[in-house]
């Protein structure tokens, strides 16, 4: 079993990626090797719709890009659960059929899975899934506590990572359209309370995304939170 220095270790070699998706890669990679799992979805979360995106799919064949899978994950009880209660969970057989979508299983033998939150200060801003083990592997609460574990460390080594940067600040507007977006203001009644055009509020939503350097409104309101400008 995965002893703490053995995973400092390793959380330390994520320290060598020269890049962002090279990262997210080694994140993956070192979990593949640590534990007896066969796959990881890596997920970015946010609270804004309580949206699971994918980012990367690592196999033993290689990573695969899955953006395409959004989800709301309160149709996802196990995964609901596992960031609301910032642990790693695990379901197989039935619960597992009930608890999940098809999207997460790639051959007829799956019928478990383990979710293993990442962690970020107090904000859940990603997870990882997986749903093929190692032959005669035990998912058991031990493991478990390990694999939360691990979230927390990957959550540690993105503060560090997050730390050195400089990211631009959003302007009092910017940041007033993003706090509207997340209490779930639609453009038409931004722009009527603010008194500003629609087309403005859009303009204040593409230059915030810029500034944070991710995807899009959602994504743009999960680092809001992460970082602690909103709560």
């Amino acid at each position: 079993m995965t002893s703490q220095y053995t995973l400092q270790h390793r959380i330390h070699d994520l320290e060598e990626a020269t890049c962002h998706e090279e990262r997210l890669y080694k994140i993956l990679e070192v979990y593949m090797d640590l534990y007896p799992v066969m796959n990881a979805y890596l997920f970015r979360f946010s609270p804004l719709g309580f949206l699971g995106e994918g980012i990367i799919l690592l196999t033993s064949d290689g990573m695969v890009h899955i953006g395409d899978i959004r989800d709301d994950i309160r149709s996802l009880p196990i995964i609901y659960s596992s960031i609301n209660d910032k642990k790693a969970k695990y379901c197989s057989g039935i619960e597992y059929l009930k608890q999940t979508s098809s999207k997460y299983i790639t051959s007829s033998s799956v019928n478990s899975i383990v979710v293993v939150p990442i962690c970020f200060r107090s904000v859940i801003i990603g997870y990882i899934c997986t749903t093929e083990f190692a032959k005669e592997s035990v998912i058991d609460d031990k493991l478990l506590s390990l694999l939360t574990l691990y979230g927390k460390e990957v959550g540690k080594f993105l503060e560090k990572f997050d730390s050195v940067e400089d990211p631009q600040v959003l302007s009092k507007r910017e940041l007033e359209v993003m706090r509207r977006i997340a209490w779930g203001e639609s453009t038409k009644e931004m722009a009527d309370s603010m008194e500003i055009s629609e087309l403005t509020v859009k303009q204040y939503v593409k230059t915030a995304i810029k500034k944070l350097g991710v995807q899009n409104r959602s994504h743009a309101i999960g680092e809001l939170f992460r970082r602690g400008i909103l709560s």
